[in-house]
């Protein structure tokens, strides 16, 4: 048995207003609490540090560029990564990333994993943003992702840590099952996934009574498919008058969820993570090695959206061979 204990540090709203030094502190509370419950590694959501700005379209680029880390720590997390390292706790956490390379500007939606020595050991930039890139003012909230952030340019890395191998991904990345397929393809034992989650869909208003639903079922699919564990941990609650799911749950390989929060607000649950569970799915019915067949594959690469059959088969040659 490989246990590592987790804690998944569920946030409730974030205020507009609210300082970076008051969210650490939140923070904080939960690493003591994580303590107490023998935890070795916690897991916060996607841009922990700040509410949700996205939902904002913002044209003043000082305005924006204060919802942005340019050091990790900086002064104002550095009490986290002391704090961490004070309780010999590990912890991953999102942010937006501010990042200045020969006179431009990029901007990230990043999270990052920090060993038990207060070290960074591993960063993830997401890949799959949501949302739209220009200002549309029928919705009653924005979803500028597209805008504020450029597609993460350090792929689906796994990193070999906390006694097993662990990969990242952020929000929208856990819709993807390929998301899950590159990591799992890596070996990966468990999945940190931090989201901010509105239950509306303004495009897609049918769709706001299944949240919860969508929101397990990806993951659960994402563990099993992949004979990973799986914690995905929200920032939940009405935050600045828009409602964002809670959900947060640890699952394990099977696919089941072992632990779920049971408010939005600020809440720890905590699951013993047998990382050699993940064996008995890699290595029968999940087994990549034995049972994968990449030469069928090459739609998936060879487009990102929906193409005729004729067109398919001129990108996948494998699907032109007669019957």
């Amino acid at each position: 048995m490989r246990i590592i204990t987790v804690g998944a540090a569920q946030l409730g709203p974030i205020a507009r207003d609210e300082s970076r030094a008051r969210v650490v502190e939140r923070l904080i509370a939960l690493l003591r609490r994580a303590k107490d419950r023998g935890c070795g590694l916690v897991v916060f959501p996607e841009l922990a540090l700040t509410t949700f700005f996205p939902r904002w379209y913002i044209e003043d680029e000082a305005e924006l560029d204060r919802w942005y880390e340019t050091e990790m720590p900086g002064p104002e997390t550095a009490p986290l990564f002391d704090e961490a390292k004070r309780l010999g706790i590990g912890f991953s956490i999102g942010y937006a990333e501010l990042v200045r390379e020969g006179g431009a500007t990029r901007r990230f939606n990043t999270a990052i994993l920090v060993d038990r020595s207060g070290a960074i050991v591993a960063k993830y930039r997401k890949i799959h943003l949501p949302g739209h890139a220009e200002h549309e003012p029928w919705r009653a909230f924005q979803h500028l992702e597209k805008r504020y952030f450029e597609p993460g340019d350090l792929g689906f890395r796994v990193t070999d840590a906390f006694g097993g191998r662990i990969g990242m991904c952020i929000c929208n990345d856990r819709r993807w099952p390929e998301t899950y397929r590159v990591m799992g393809l890596q070996g990966v034992e468990m999945v940190l996934l931090g989201y901010n989650t509105p239950i509306q869909n303004p495009p897609a208003p049918e769709h706001d009574a299944l949240s919860w639903h969508h929101n397990a079922l990806v993951m659960q699919a994402g563990a099993y498919q992949n004979g990973t564990w799986v914690v995905g941990v929200a920032k939940g609650g009405v935050e600045e008058g828009v409602h964002q799911m809670g959900g947060t749950q640890i699952i394990a390989p099977s696919g089941e969820t072992v632990a779920l929060a049971v408010t939005e607000g600020d809440e720890l649950i905590t699951a013993d993570c047998d990382l050699d569970l993940c064996n008995s799915y890699k290595q029968t019915v999940f087994a990549f090695h034995k049972h994968r067949q990449p030469h069928a594959y090459g739609l998936i690469t060879g487009t990102a959206g929906v193409v005729a059959p004729e067109e398919a088969v001129r990108l996948d040659p494998a699907l032109g061979k007669p019957a």
